[in-house]
Formats: C-alpha cells, sequence, structure tokens
C-alpha cells in the first residue's frame, strides 16, 4: 500500500534554495553534503580560528577616530622624549630668555602679530621675559605624560592587587579592602593637595635633602599621591569582576588540581582582567594630566621655572586681554590632548568589549 503526501518533496526544496542562492545550473548535491570532492583544494583559512586579541585589533582597526587617536598618541610620546633633541636642533631652550623679542615699551608684549610667531619661534614667545612657547610646550608635555603616566601604573597596580585579592578571599579581607577603598574615596583630594603639599615639601624636602622646588621629587610626590588616592575606583571594578570569575569553572578546575590562591589569582584570573586594566589606564591618562595641569595651575604643582602646561595657564592669565595668544596655545593643547586620550579610550573600550553593538 502506497503512501502519498501534499508536501514539496527534499528536492524541490534544494531546488528553491539553490534558485534563492543563485546556484542555478550548479548541482544540488553540495547543499547536502558539504565533503568537498576528491581533489579539490580547501581554504585552510576558512578554518582558521582567530584568538581574542586579533578579533579586539580587527575591531579597533575599523574604528578610524581610534586608530587616528592612536597614531597622534604615539606621536605626542614620541616628541614628548625627544623634546630636548627637537629643541636642539631647532636651537631653542625652554629656560633661555630672548630679549630681542618682546618689546619693554609695551610692557614686554611680543614683537610682531599673533604672539611674535615667526620661523625662528613656531608658536610665539612668552611675554615678558620672551622665552619661546613651542619648547616650553613639549618640554611641558613631557612633565605631564610622566606624572600621568606613572600616577596610572601605581593606581592599575594597587587596584588590581587589592581588588583581586578582595574579591577572590572575601570574607574579612574583602570587608576591609571595601572599607579603606571607600575611606580613600571619601577623602577631598584637591582639597588634602592644597593643604598637604606645602608641608611635604616646606617640612619633608628639606630633611631629605631636597629643595623646595626640586622638580624630580615634585614629580614623584605627584605620581604618588595620584596613584594612591586613585586606585580606589579601579580597584572596585577588579573586585566586581573577579567576583563572578572565581565562580567560572577553570577556576574550579584548578581548585581542584590544588593550586594555591596566588596561583589562581595572578595566573588563572589575571589573564582575564587585562580588558578592564587596558581601558581603565586610557581612560585615567587624560584625567591626570588634566589634574596635574590644574594643580600646577593653582601653585602646589610643578613650580616654575620648570614649564607645564598648567603654570604656562597660569602666567598667561595676567596677559589673556593684551596677549590672548599666549593663553590660547597651551590651553588648546591641553584640550586637543585629553580628547585624543578620551577618544582612544572609547575606541579601546568598543573594540574589547564583545557584547559593544556594531
Amino acid at each position: 500500500m502506497s503512501m502519498s503526501h501534499d508536501g514539496p518533496s527534499d528536492s524541490d526544496k534544494l531546488a528553491d534554495v539553490a534558485a534563492a542562492e543563485g546556484l542555478t545550473g550548479r548541482s544540488t548535491t553540495a547543499l547536502i553534503d558539504p565533503t568537498p570532492s576528491e581533489g579539490s583544494p580547501i581554504d585552510a583559512a576558512a578554518f582558521e580560528g582567530r584568538s581574542l586579541g586579533q578579533i579586539a585589533w580587527a575591531r579597533l582597526k575599523k574604528d578610524r577616530v581610534a586608530m587616528a587617536c592612536g597614531i597622534i598618541i604615539a606621536l605626542l610620546i614620541i616628541v614628548a622624549l625627544l623634546s630636548d633633541v627637537i629643541n636642539s636642533l631647532m636651537k631653542l631652550s625652554p629656560e633661555a630668555i630672548y630679549g630681542d623679542t618682546v618689546d619693554a615699551d609695551t610692557g614686554g608684549l611680543p614683537i610682531g602679530n599673533w604672539g611674535g610667531i615667526s620661523w625662528g619661534h613656531p608658536l610665539g614667545v612668552e611675554p615678558g621675559l620672551g622665552r619661546d612657547i613651542f619648547a616650553r610646550l613639549i618640554y611641558g608635555m613631557r612633565i605631564s605624560l610622566t606624572i600621568a603616566l606613572g600616577a596610572t601604573a601605581v593606581a592599575v597596580f594597587l587596584g588590581t592587587v587589592f581588588g583581586a585579592v578582595a574579591g577572590f578571599l572575601g570574607g574579612f579581607w574583602d570587608g576591609a579592602i571595601s572599607r579603606l577603598m571607600d575611606l580613600l574615596l571619601a577623602f577631598p583630594l584637591l582639597l588634602f593637595l592644597l593643604s598637604f603639599t606645602p608641608i611635604i615639601t616646606q617640612g619633608l624636602f628639606p630633611r631629605l635633602g631636597l629643595k623646595e622646588d626640586n622638580t624630580g621629587a615634585r614629580v614623584f610626590y605627584l605620581i604618588v599621591i595620584f596613584g594612591l588616592f586613585g586606585w580606589p575606583y579601579f580597584g572596585r571594578i577588579i573586585r566586581g569582576t573577579v567576583l563572578s570569575l572565581r565562580e567560572r569553572e577553570f577556576v574550579e578546575a584548578a581548585r581542584a588540581l590544588g593550586a594555591s590562591g596566588p596561583h589562581i589569582i595572578f595566573r588563572q584570573i589575571l589573564p582575564n582582567l587585562w580588558t578592564q586594566i587596558l581601558v581603565f589606564a586610557s581612560l585615567t591618562i587624560p584625567t591626570y594630566i588634566g589634574f596635574e595641569a590644574a594643580l600646577s595651575f593653582l601653585g602646589v604643582g610643578i613650580n616654575p621655572p620648570t614649564p607645564t602646561w598648567g603654570n604656562m595657564l597660569a602666567d598667561a592669565v595676567r596677559y589673556s586681554e593684551r596677549d590672548p595668544v599666549y593663553f590660547f596655545i597651551p590651553g588648546l593643547a591641553l584640550f586637543l590632548v585629553v580628547l585624543v586620550f578620551n577618544l582612544f579610550g572609547d575606541g579601546l573600550r568598543d573594540a574589547l568589549d564583545p557584547k559593544a553593538g556594531r
């Protein structure tokens, strides 16, 4: 007894799929058996896997804004590192006084238009003493980047260690570290620096054989203070991430094999935290650049004659009406550098986040 059916047969369905995919005239057996026929080449690239780093790099390359900002950041770091060489090649110095470029009869205003911009002084000279703005700008950028990068490294290291320990151990250690983070986050950092910096520079520095305006000591002091008060922000992020990671299967497997706590934290969990570390660092660096400029502007950062963007802006305030170019150049440089770092940080975050919409 034969059985009949009303629906289309399998061959009819394959013919419809072939027509829809533009395979008319080709054998539809390829739709049934994906195994390549004997003698046909196999495309190995189609089966090649990619690491998470390769996937993130491919996504980052598609973000033109982030890539452009990354190139600009690399150029800024190179210029900052080679600031002495560049100034030497241009026969400039950040502390040299070019008296013939300012007019004493006008109160020290630069001679010429646009703040004394010329071939010899591409960004003009500062009013009063006549020091070259370009030389001081790139030297000050080295100071700012040194403080920002150093403070970010301290904050990332402390935040990673304390956050991972708190999240992994839990209990007493989690409570103690969390309360320490709350305490540091409650501190008004700006007021603390305004009141405490004179005590350090005038009391502690002389006892250590250092001058009050010692640039190296002040740079180290700002790096330590920024890092000590900045790590709790990152520590909270790491703690929350580790709380979820410690329940994952690979951690349970490491425990079953007898791995110690430090081994699990630094060899099993830490490799899964690089996304948070890179994103936090890229977004924290511009914060510290702006914060250092603010402190130098208020007189508790790097003191003159060592140039920084903050004390350049402080000097430019009294000339803002008569010579606005002097105020505009370091202000614009600070704005652009912070903007470039923030845009790159946003692009890096999107590239490393597997849940980001594309």
